[in-house]
Order: C-alpha cells, then sequence, then structure tokens
C-alpha cells in the first residue's frame, strides 16, 4: 500500500471498531451480554462473555483488511483531491451512495466476512445484512478521507485527548455542537469566538461522548476537553479503551 492507502485504512479500521463497539453496546443495552470477539466463526453461537480489547481490537483488524482489500482500488486510495479531480469519481462516491454501488460493494466482499458478522450478531438475516452493516461504515469512511482539512488544522494533537491513544486516526469534536450556535448565541452561553473550539479524538472516543450527553448538555456543562474528562464514566471508558492496540503490519 501507499502512504495514502495505509492512511485511509487506518481510518476504515477505526471506523469498522466503532461499529463493532456501538453493536456490542446494543445488545448489551437490550439484556445480553457482549459476545466474545474471535477471528474464527466456527461456533454457531458464541459464547456471551464480556469481550477483552485485545479480542476486540484482533477481530476489527481481521475485518477491516478483509473489507478493505475487496475495495476497488479508486476507493482505497479517496481523497479530497481524487473526488475534486475526477468527475465519474465524484458521481459514483459521494455521498449519500446508491443502492447499486452498496450491493457492488457488498458483492466482492469475502464470504468469511458475512459468516463472521453473522456468528457473532453483528448482522442478523433477514433483519440486517452485510449491506447495511458495511453502509454506514462506508460512509463515514467516505467523508473523512474526502473532508477538506479544517481550519483548526494547526490545533490537531498527535493522540487522542481522551485515551492518549497515538497510533488510530484522529477526528475533531466540536466542543460546542455545531447544531446548537444559534441557541448558545441566544441564551448567552458563550461569546462567538468559542464557538469553533474543537477537541482532537480518535473516533471511538468521539462517538463515546456524543452518547453521554445531548449537543444541548454538551455546549452547556461538557465545553472543554477537561471538563469531559473530568467525567468518572469518561475515565473509565478511557482506561478500557486505551488498551485497544492493532497488531504490527
Amino acid at each position: 500500500m501507499c502512504h495514502t492507502e495505509n492512511t485511509n485504512f487506518d481510518a476504515f479500521r477505526d471506523f469498522l471498531f466503532t461499529a463493532i463497539l456501538d453493536k456490542s453496546s446494543d445488545r448489551a443495552g437490550k439484556g445480553c451480554k457482549r459476545g466474545s470477539v474471535r477471528k474464527k466463526t466456527t461456533p454457531a453461537q458464541p459464547p456471551l462473555t464480556e469481550p477483552e480489547p485485545s479480542e476486540l481490537a484482533e477481530f476489527a483488524d481481521y475485518l477491516a483488511a478483509e473489507i478493505f482489500a475487496s475495495f476497488p482500488d479508486e476507493v482505497q486510495s479517496l481523497s479530497h483531491d481524487a473526488l475534486q479531480n475526477d468527475s465519474a469519481l465524484s458521481d459514483k462516491w459521494s455521498l449519500p451512495l446508491t443502492i447499486s454501488v452498496l450491493e457492488e460493494v457488498a458483492a466482492h466482499m469475502p464470504g468469511e466476512v458475512n459468516d463472521s458478522l453473522t456468528a457473532y450478531a453483528l448482522i442478523e438475516p433477514p433483519k440486517s445484512d452485510l449491506q447495511t452493516f458495511v453502509a454506514p461504515v462506508l460512509s463515514a469512511y467516505i467523508t473523512a478521507v474526502t473532508t477538506p482539512p479544517p481550519k483548526w488544522t494547526e490545533t490537531r494533537t498527535d493522540a487522542c485527548e481522551i485515551c492518549g491513544r497515538d497510533w488510530v486516526p484522529m477526528t475533531y469534536h466540536h466542543l460546542i455542537p455545531k447544531e446548537v450556535h444559534a441557541k448558545v448565541l441566544k441564551r448567552g452561553w458563550h461569546e462567538e469566538k468559542r464557538l469553533n473550539s474543537v477537541a482532537w479524538l480518535c473516533r471511538a472516543c468521539h462517538n463515546f461522548v456524543h452518547r453521554m450527553a445531548s449537543n444541548e448538555e454538551l455546549a452547556r456543562e461538557w465545553y472543554t476537553i477537561d471538563l469531559i474528562c473530568s467525567r468518572d464514566d469518561v475515565q473509565k471508558w478511557a482506561q478500557w479503551v486505551c488498551r485497544v492496540r492493532w497488531k504490527k503490519a
């Protein structure tokens, strides 16, 4: 892989890991314990035990490698400049993705991917399938790799400001969510110059922050990284997720 493809793979793997983590959390919230996640798919009903971070990382790493390798070269090396310079590429891979494009992508994935996702209840036919699982992950990946650099690039950190991991891609989190900027100014919660302040977080921690509080609560109560990190639930989360490491290639 070239440098761009390596960077893109890292981004895709992080989105996939987050999707697996979110699905596992949903199952736990419905009264199911999380399944122990392993690469092999032999058991018809995997044991319902809390997964170790190393197991979850290994499973996500395996699936990401299998899925990413099945993508066309143009998707593996997708970038903002590539879409700007190729109208055909832009028409096909700009969001929202068409059903035909998603069907094409899913059709080229190895059968083992579908078997693994099914064995661990990450997809549950006929309620959900490979296409519905991969669609949001692929869409998030395309958004990440084709978005132009933000104006806050100079604030970028080398490690996630919550978990401290520096081997996963960073995303920027609006500490005062853009959706509530108008309300923030109307009610005088913050000065306008603070509206575009950001924190740099890995995708897993970014998603956790948005699960822990609504946009209005984030703007009103959790508008700095220090305030966010002072929460007990965030500290416990950080201690867990920082143990997730990818194997060296």
